[in-house]
């Protein structure tokens, strides 16, 4: 049974069509998943399915007492009254104070909050929270979510995946977090061109989908193209032999080439070169580092000794104010550590992607803020002005001449990044760069990363960005390490569950003699950066300073080439089953196998002894 059914709705703003003859339901208990380009209809749908919003066309019917629930991204509350009384509601506190699951979403979305404090006293990302507090503790037959996630952590996110996926209410989700879209939604709607797709399945089953579609349309358009080449060239075959066409034919031709459609629109990242590294990017030596300066806010890193190498990917996690960005900040140079040093390469190009993105002059105008970096840039054998740079990540014509105080945050964030990378870095900190992208920008930028060979330190609650774009994780639990998660989110998310921030030694530059290849497990893809020091050892090693920091160098040589070798050995196992039936070339492949896991044994040997003289 269908709780909401659209019926031929149409909606537009002003010129631009959002809705074009939608006709479309949502059944009791559907979780959906709805995806598109930011300004493409995503919010317009989700309110003119709550109701919200009056279509211009068309029309809208829900099932008698429909409870819907509807969190928009514009929290609007009255900012007088306090925490208590605008989640809770007038409900005593013995009645929801012995309710499991409303103290559960108390605990997990606000536990941090003061009951008593005044709503307008939140900051933003509080507010959204509580707002999201009170939906999920009412009852609701439809719950209508516009992107969720923002400002919730990584344990957050997970938490609110699993509570929604446990609910009976039917959901309706907007949201660019492709790993909750996975975790929540059974069947997913793309807003395109006023239209809605319809895919079975999360995100993943939508990619799939999506690629068997185009793949069959592309197959359809080469044939409609052969046919499009054959009649012009029937056309074509001189005036006299044109006029003894059947008129039919000569009508169906034009109609095939006036139906051509045009270029698809899509955002365009170039991939820039990138200047070349030395062997030192980052070396922390003893760092001692408050979130709020000297001995002031919360201790985010007590006498870290940790070395960040060339081509090194990381992801650094932690809940909301565990110090992530300050962090950040250190590697950029704008703080200073309380105590200890930061040694930093002399090649180092740096590029940080700050949260606040307060080094873009509100009053100068789009264009002007690229051409400030460079007018023109070589990329390949073509050379690509500002304009047209711009124009390919979607500021076209006008759009270009924009003032950047007028444009939305997925576009100062799209204009910021250009302007980073068309400055040739080498180094990139990036702190939640994500935040207002579509699906589509997102994928771009994934293909930009996957392609750049630089070193890169990531700060991100998107979970599928930052398994996808980074090799290792390393968390701020709260102790003032680093600690190394071989495990990934996962990990982190069972270790802050289990309480384990104390007592795991994962945070050390290599982890424990069982986690090696070769000694029951495979090689982790999370291993810290060419053997960093992220946590200082509780039990001395009998090795001075200089020494230990040599020794921990060699485990970056080691690790580096024990990465190199697995990546080896995945191509020669993909090889191999290509090779099947080809038995020459499967001995070579076998031979070249054995030769390579050789080299291998013989570099754990040296990695197990190097460990074992640090006391790892």
């Amino acid at each position: 049974m269908n709780l909401v059914n659209l019926e031929s709705v149409s909606h537009a703003y002003g010129p631009k069509p959002l809705l074009t003859d939608v006709s479309l339901g949502v059944a009791a208990g559907e979780r959906i998943g709805v995806v598109g380009r930011n300004g493409g209809g995503k919010t317009t749908l989700l309110s003119v399915i709550a109701g919200q919003v009056r279509p211009h066309g068309g029309r809208v019917t829900h099932t008698r007492g429909l409870r819907v629930g509807f969190l928009s991204q514009q929290d609007e509350l009255d900012p007088g009254i306090p925490v208590r009384e605008l989640v809770l509601g007038g409900r005593a506190e013995h009645e929801w104070a012995g309710d499991q699951a409303v103290r559960e979403i108390l605990a997990s979305l606000i536990g941090d909050l003061d009951l008593d404090a005044k709503a307008g006293d939140l900051s933003g990302g509080e507010r959204r929270r509580a707002a999201l507090a009170r939906l999920l503790i009412d009852e609701h037959d439809l719950i209508m979510l516009d992107e969720p996630t923002n400002h919730l952590d990584i344990e957050a996110i997970a938490w609110l995946a699993g509570h929604l996926a446990a609910r009976k209410s039917a959901l309706v989700v907007v949201t660019h977090d492709r790993w909750f879209l996975d975790a929540v939604s059974t069947r997913t709607w793309e807003v395109v061109d006023g239209r809605i797709e319809r895919y079975e399945g999360g995100y993943a089953a939508y990619v799939l989908a999506k690629a068997e579609r185009a793949r069959i349309a592309q197959a359809a358009e080469e044939r409609r193209q052969n046919l499009m080449r054959k009649e012009i060239a029937w056309l074509r075959r001189g005036p006299p032999a044109r006029t003894s066409k059947p008129k039919f034919r000569i009508e169906a031709a034009q109609a095939l080439i006036a139906d051509e459609p045009p270029p698809r629109e899509s955002v365009e990242l170039v991939k820039f070169a990138t200047a070349r590294l030395g062997k030192t990017v980052y070396d922390l030596e003893d760092v001692t580092l408050h979130a709020g300066g000297p001995g002031s806010g919360p201790l985010v890193l007590d006498r870290i000794t940790w070395q960040f190498g060339p081509g090194d990917r990381i992801g650094l996690i932690g809940v909301n104010g565990s110090g992530k960005s300050s962090v950040l900040r250190l590697l950029a140079g704008t703080v200073s550590p309380d105590s200890g040093r930061v040694v930093r390469g002399r090649t180092v190009r740096l590029a940080h992607l700050s949260q606040e993105l307060a080094e873009l002059d509100p009053a100068r105008r789009v264009l002007e803020t690229v051409e400030e970096i460079r007018k023109y840039i070589q990329v390949g054998k073509k050379e690509w002005s500002a304009s047209q740079l711009l124009e390919r990540l979607g500021f076209k014509g006008d759009a270009q001449w924009k003032v950047v105080g007028d444009l939305s945050g997925g576009e100062r964030r799209r204009l910021q990044l250009l302007r980073l990378l068309m400055d040739d870095p080498n180094v990139l900190l990036l702190d939640e760069p994500t935040n207002d992208l579509d699906i589509e920008t997102l994928n771009e930028l994934e293909d930009l990363l996957d392609g750049w060979p630089g070193t890169l330190l990531l700060v991100s609650h998107d979970r599928y960005f930052l398994e996808r774009v980074t090799d290792r994780s390393v968390a701020l639990l709260g102790d003032g390490r680093l600690s190394l998660l071989p495990g990934g989110v996962d990990e982190y998310l069972e270790r802050r569950a289990a309480g384990s921030a104390v007592t795991a030694r994962l945070g050390s530059a290599a982890p424990s003699v069982p986690d090696r290849p070769g000694a029951g497990q495979p090689a982790p893809r999370s291993q810290s950066g060419a053997g960093a020091e992220l946590q200082r050892q509780s039990e001395p090693t009998g090795l001075s300073a200089k020494e230990e920091r040599e020794l921990r160098k060699e485990l970056n040589r080691l690790e580096r080439q024990l990465d190199k070798l697995g990546d080896q050995e995945s191509r020669l196992h993909t090889a191999m089953a290509e090779a099947a039936s080809d038995y020459a070339r499967l001995g070579s492949l076998d031979a070249e196998l054995r030769d390579l896991l050789g080299q291998k044994d013989a570099i754990e040997a040296e990695w197990l002894e190097v460990a074992d003289r640090l006391g790892d």
